[in-house]
């Protein structure tokens, strides 16, 4: 959730860091900071606001060739100039950044004040850097004192830390928070993320939990907690500056939304069987006499990914006749889960870094499930725990709301779906049907991204409803969830979504002119239900807009998609809430790309 920058080497650290920040903006931060060795001492800066308002800051003279940045998002102590990071030690010798949370910060500070420390902010973080400007003190060596730094705390991090008397290194370390190595020519970078190198360099080493490293200008070496080395080997990043940018867009959700077509183009790329009719995904690592024996599959994400899940799900069900079922990640790895021999785990996360996803997938590890991954970051946490997966190969999502990964999420679920019910009982004639559905989905998502002068007016139209409840039934369910999703994040408009069967059962209660509904529905086997209860809603003077297949008098207002297959038709439907939310959004004055209070990868609990 927040930033990580890190550079040593020949050139001016400052201009290199402050860059890299801003390419971290989108992971949503209330403050940010540097830290420059020179001449043996350290520079800081630190400001509450934007990366802008820190480089407004930086005096020109501000020069030294190693040097930290961060970007924070506030656990501990509100957002000020004084909680920024980086933190120093009181003899301002050390400087550390932080990601995550030190479960045992008010133990480690008790006993810090005990032994004469003051402390300057209210922050977590700041215990790291004096416990390791303690430790160097005994040791002379900046690795020895992080290690055992270390020992004594509980939590997550992702660290940078420098000393101000050794200004040719830094030590940088990972625990549940993802830290990066980038190798340039005689010169080291480090990241929370590769978004903040990827203008410097594609050579990347990711950390794995429990692993730190000592960077040089002229090199890196890893090791574990316990001090035994580790071997690395480098990998090269598809993605590149280019990918980071807005392409001319007014926003980068509305460029993202935008590269829909393309994007799930790109998740269906070589993965369509046209002689067997079923999806080629080498990457599940899963013969087909394994594939067969799994009885139950549950999928576990969060947020938009769980909601993805549930599209997922149905699929599975719908498609292979498997019994599946989505749930919160959150939730999942609390409630002491039975792991079944015969159910297949799959994990979503469009950055593979989210912490709660990333700490079931290693529950379910330590008892013997069998855990795929869907994620879009090559190389990520959770791509390299599980046992196999789907990379949705989406590009770099910037804006924090999540859209063409979602999309790709469902895409992938469709093709894992088709696949499992191939080597099941789904017939050739069903599984020709859905990898022609599939074919269609990118001129389709083109199709429906001309309604968006259309969907603009009715965003505007809606804007200042106090609320909105979104409703679907079975399939339009989960899209219904999403849409609600969308809408309350960057808009703020406070919107909730309900089965459409349960609205008598309680929610029904809420309908009134001031709150309009957004119903979901598509032209399936339910249609007439879900007309009903568009009269239902009528009869108690809610207004309606809704979103499917054709119009109806029932509604004050429709947006109609084009017909794929039934069981494809919930991502389809999901492209007009997209919209319908980043124009609300707009209309509001919003800041549609760093929504407040979020980030995008959710890396602490």
């Amino acid at each position: 959730m927040c930033g990580i920058v890190a550079y040593v080497g020949p050139k001016d650290a400052a201009p290199i860091l402050l860059e890299g920040l801003q390419r971290l903006e989108y992971r949503g931060y209330d403050s940010a900071g540097l830290a420059i060795v020179n001449s043996r001492s350290l520079k800081t800066r630190k400001v509450k606001g934007r990366v802008a308002d820190l480089a407004a800051a930086v005096p020109a003279k501000f020069k030294g060739t190693i040097g930290i940045g961060h970007t924070r998002w506030a656990t501990h102590g509100a957002p000020s100039d004084v909680n920024a990071h980086p933190h120093l030690d009181q003899e301002q010798r050390i400087a550390v950044v932080h990601n995550g949370i030190i479960e045992n910060a008010d133990e480690l500070r008790r006993r810090l004040e005990g032994e004469g420390v003051k402390f300057e902010s209210e922050t977590d973080s700041e215990v790291l850097s004096h416990l390791v400007g303690r430790m160097v003190k005994e040791t002379d060596s900046l690795r020895e004192a992080v290690l055992r730094a270390l020992k004594s705390v509980v939590g997550t991090y992702g660290i940078a830390v420098v000393d101000a008397q050794r200004p040719g290194e830094i030590v940088v370390a990972r625990n549940g928070s993802p830290i990066v190595l980038g190798l340039g020519e005689k010169e080291m970078f480090a990241a929370s993320d590769v978004a903040a190198l990827i203008r410097y360099t594609r050579q990347v080493v990711h950390l794995e939990d429990g692993e730190l490293a000592v960077i040089k200008a002229d090199g890196f070496n890893t090791f574990t907690s316990d001090a035994r080395e580790t071997a690395k080997e480098p990998f090269t990043v598809d993605w590149d500056a280019g990918h980071y940018d807005n392409g001319g867009y007014e926003h980068y959700l509305l460029k993202e939304i935008s590269e829909q077509p393309d994007t799930v183009a790109r998740t269906l790329r070589g993965r369509i069987d046209d002689r067997f009719h079923i999806a080629h995904l080498g990457g599940l690592n899963m013969d087909a006499r394994e594939t067969r024996s799994f009885r139950r599959v549950k999928i576990i994400g969060c947020g938009s990914a769980y909601y993805s899940g549930q599209i997922g799900a149905q699929l599975i069900e719908e498609l292979a006749r498997i019994p599946a079922d989505a749930e919160p990640a959150s939730e999942f790895r609390y409630r002491s889960p039975v792991v079944e021999p015969d159910t297949l785990y799959v994990a979503i996360s469009q950055s593979g870094e989210t912490y709660d996803t990333l700490a079931a997938v290693q529950e379910l590890k330590r008892k013997g499930g069998r855990v795929l991954g869907i994620v879009n970051t090559v190389g990520s946490a959770i791509a390299r725990e599980t046992d196999g997966g789907i990379y949705l190969h989406a590009g770099p999502e910037v804006s924090v709301a999540s859209t063409k990964a979602f999309t790709s999420t469902a895409v992938a679920f469709a093709l894992l779906a088709l696949h499992l019910g191939r080597v099941r009982d789904l017939s050739p004639a069903d599984g020709r049907r859905i990898c022609d559905g599939l074919r269609r989905l990118p001129e389709q998502i083109k199709e429906i991204l001309t309604l968006e002068d259309r969907i603009r007016e009715l965003a505007k139209k809606y804007a200042d409803a106090p609320g909105m409840m979104f409703v679907g039934r079975v399939r339009g369910y989960p899209v219904a969830r999403e849409g609600a999703q969308k809408l309350k994040e960057i808009s703020y408009v406070h919107a909730e979504a309900y089965p459409a069967s349960e609205l008598k059962h309680g929610p029904l209660a809420l309908i009134s002119p001031e709150l309009p509904t957004v119903a979901v529905v598509p032209d399936d086997e339910l249609l007439d239900k879900n007309l009903t209860t568009l009269g239902e809603i009528r009869a108690r003077h809610g207004r309606i807009l809704m979103v499917g297949h054709r119009t109806s008098e029932a509604a004050d207002d429709c947006i109609v998609v084009p017909r794929n297959e039934v069981e494809l038709d919930p991502i389809l439907l999901t492209i007009p809430l997209q919209l319908f939310a980043y124009h609300a959004a707009v209309a509001l004055g919003r800041d549609v790309d760093r929504p407040r209070n979020l980030a995008k990868s959710v890396t602490v609990e």
